[in-house]
Formats: C-alpha cells, sequence, structure tokens
C-alpha cells in the first residue's frame, strides 16, 4: 500500500470576501480534477465578512500540472472571487533565513532543533547587522551575512539584504531577537512569511521547561 505520508500535496492558503458556496467551488475546483483532499480548514471573521481556508489534496493524479497550477487558479478562481491565496507544495522543503544580532541562545536553540531534524526546512543562511555571531555559523556550516543595518543607512541596508535573500531563495524569515525594526518596505515584501522570536516570550518559554 503506498505511504500516502510521502505523497507530493499542495496546499492552498486563501481568504476573501465571505459568500455563499465558496466551499463548495474550491473543493469541487479540486476533486473534478481528481484531487484527494486530505485536510480543510475554514473559519469566517463576522466583524470582517471574511472568509478564511486552508485545504491541502494529494496531486499524486490531479489533471493540472503542478507547474501551471497556480495560473490556473488565479485566472479562473481567484479574479472571479476576490480571493488573496498562496499555493505552495509538500515536496518543497521551505528554505529559512535567520536574521540575528549579537545574542546566541534563540540562534543556537532554532539551529539545535535544525539538525536534530525536528523541522523540515533547510537554512541556507543567516543574516546579522554585527559579525559577533559569525562563528556560529562557522560551527553549523552555514553561510553567515554581515548587513551593518544602522538608523541612517536602513533603506540601502535592506536592499543588500532583499539581495541576499533572494540569492539563496529564501522562503521565510525567523527574527531570532534581531535587534532591528523592519521597514514597512521590507514586511511588504515578506507578507505573512517573517516570524519573531520575541526575547521576552523566549525567556518565559525556556524557564517553564
Amino acid at each position: 500500500m503506498e505511504n500516502k505520508k510521502h505523497a507530493d500535496t499542495a496546499v492552498l492558503r486563501m481568504h476573501c470576501p465571505d459568500q455563499p458556496g465558496i466551499i463548495a467551488v474550491i473543493t469541487d475546483f479540486i476533486t473534478s480534477n481528481r484531487g484527494n483532499i486530505l485536510y480543510l480548514d475554514q473559519y469566517v471573521d463576522r466583524a470582517t465578512g471574511i472568509f478564511y481556508m486552508r485545504v491541502e489534496w494529494d496531486i499524486t493524479d490531479f489533471l493540472i500540472p503542478k507547474e501551471k497550477l497556480k495560473d490556473y487558479f488565479q485566472t479562473l478562481y481567484a479574479t472571479r472571487y476576490q480571493l488573496t491565496h498562496r499555493l505552495s507544495f509538500t515536496s518543497h522543503r521551505q528554505r529559512m533565513a535567520i536574521f540575528v544580532s549579537r545574542m546566541s541562545h534563540c540562534l543556537y536553540d532554532l539551529l539545535s532543533r535544525y539538525i536534530a531534524g525536528e523541522w523540515d526546512v533547510e537554512i541556507p543562511v543567516i543574516i546579522s547587522n554585527h559579525p559577533d555571531l559569525a562563528i556560529v555559523g562557522r560551527q553549523f556550516d552555514i553561510p553567515f551575512e554581515v548587513v551593518p543595518v544602522t538608523r541612517d543607512n536602513k533603506a540601502e541596508m535592506e536592499q543588500r539584504e532583499f539581495e541576499i535573500l533572494d540569492r539563496y531563495e529564501v522562503d521565510f524569515i525567523v527574527l531570532a531577537r534581531y535587534m532591528q525594526v523592519l521597514s514597512e518596505d521590507f514586511i511588504d515584501r515578506y507578507p505573512n512569511h517573517i516570524i519573531n522570536i520575541h526575547h521576552s516570550f523566549y525567556v518565559v518559554f525556556q524557564n517553564s521547561r
């Protein structure tokens, strides 16, 4: 029997104005193209009238090639139903960049979990506004990029960070006690793809273990 755990699946995350029949529209798109739905979660924010949905399906026998699926969905559904969406595939191992400053405890915790195999990600690069933790990058054989951001050069240095992130094909970012405030332009460039580990939460978590 095939191990479905290792089958390639598509994951659609979307939100749109709440409207009758939207669940049926999405599920019919999947099943009519021979997709097997594995997980489906949905929620309506009644205060704003926004519908949220996450659905994952097996694409082993899916009729639409995965390289064309995003464009297909955008053309036929996104505009018509005012959908904001993101499509990903579990066969693609997410690439996570870590941003740090001078404190090493969050970074070491992340990397130890990564080495232990707790997370199914790749960490292609560590970015810091100081060179202090470059030794950690060498210890874990991960490229360490120093981008000396200050209040006066933030726009210029963030452009350099964008270039680094593009070069390493980063999917999302984790701020591991990165002691800089990201600009609005930075956040807009990576919407819902930035995780901030606030040091106060980290200390509470460590003390509770």
